[in-house]
């Protein structure tokens, strides 16, 4: 992982945990224990996700986690 990428991460775990009134604790869960958000997309994806915006990535991410079976 790069430091760009690792820099999108957080930046993604942090307003995602935002938008679901939860930890970034939780999130990070969310996307590695519970799912394979961190590595099998947000990752591999950061080159596009990142020129979206945020309500989008959000809400992205949001989607993507729960079509994997996480309650968000």
């Amino acid at each position: 992982m790069t430091r760009d990428e690792l820099e999108f991460a957080v930046f993604c775990i942090e307003n995602v945990a935002d938008a679901l009134n939860t930890t970034g604790d939780e999130v990070y869960k969310m996307m590695t224990e519970k799912s394979d958000t961190l590595d099998h997309y947000l990752i591999p994806c950061h080159d596009v996700l990142h020129t979206q915006g945020k309500e989008y990535i959000v809400r992205d991410l949001i989607e993507y986690m729960q079509s994997r079976g996480v309650k968000a």
